[in-house]
């Protein structure tokens, strides 16, 4: 039955490790899943710089390309890296007609994992202090990010989660933005893509949206 389903194809690259290992999870539980109408491929890559990417694509063969990347904070050093990457999305377009789409966590993707399981509402000072949210979501007690960005853990979390966990990260996230829309937080637009700079913030799970809603999920 499931060789006779269309593929729905997607492209992404992502900033790390964990986004990658993610992406591919999401894969697989959609596959899995006897609702889906369409089966999926997410290929997920893992480069920070779009540039390099699409040095060496064909629009005709991808047109589209998602990047999933994180805010990481305030400070110059971060904003002017974080912009540079939309700089290189929007040079896509304009060398190769390939379309670049935006998936931003802020501060970090960290946010995106702990709406599987509970509200991370709160504003934060520092990306470290996703280690507790992370703890209490997946029942774990890491020392610190580094122990949970490590493959064996990270899969451990993974296997917590179900296609149901996803759909709640997704309403989850919607009301974190409905709530920056509501008290009008800054909103930046630059090269044609726009992100608020206060955490929480993010659009990943538009993305994840979009491809749980192409496969008819």
């Amino acid at each position: 039955m499931s060789e006779k389903l269309e593929i729905k194809k997607f492209t992404l690259t992502v900033e790390g490790e964990t986004e990658m290992w993610y992406f591919n999870w999401l894969q697989d539980q959609i596959n899995a899943s006897p609702e889906r109408k369409y089966n999926v491929s997410i290929d997920a890559k893992k480069q920070q710089s779009p540039k390099k990417f699409f040095k060496g694509l064909n629009a005709k063969t991808t047109p589209k390309v998602i990047h999933v990347c994180d805010v990481e904070s305030n400070e110059p050093v971060h904003v002017d890296k974080f912009q540079k990457i939309l700089s290189e999305m929007k040079e896509a377009k304009t060398q190769k007609k390939i379309t670049y789409e935006l998936g931003y966590s802020n501060f970090a993707f960290e946010l995106w994992m702990v709406l599987h399981k509970r509200d991370c509402n709160g504003p934060l000072s520092h990306r470290k202090q996703y280690l507790g949210p992370i703890c209490q979501a997946f029942g774990e007690k890491f020392e610190d990010l580094n122990h949970y960005k490590q493959e064996d853990a990270f899969q451990r979390c993974l296997k917590r989660l179900t296609i149901d966990d996803v759909r709640a990260a997704v309403r989850r996230a919607g009301v974190i933005t409905a709530q920056n829309d509501k008290d009008q937080k800054k909103l930046i637009r630059f090269k044609g893509y726009a992100y608020y700079p206060e955490n929480p913030a993010l659009s990943v799970h538009e993305v994840v949206q979009m491809i749980l809603t192409e496969c008819g999920l």
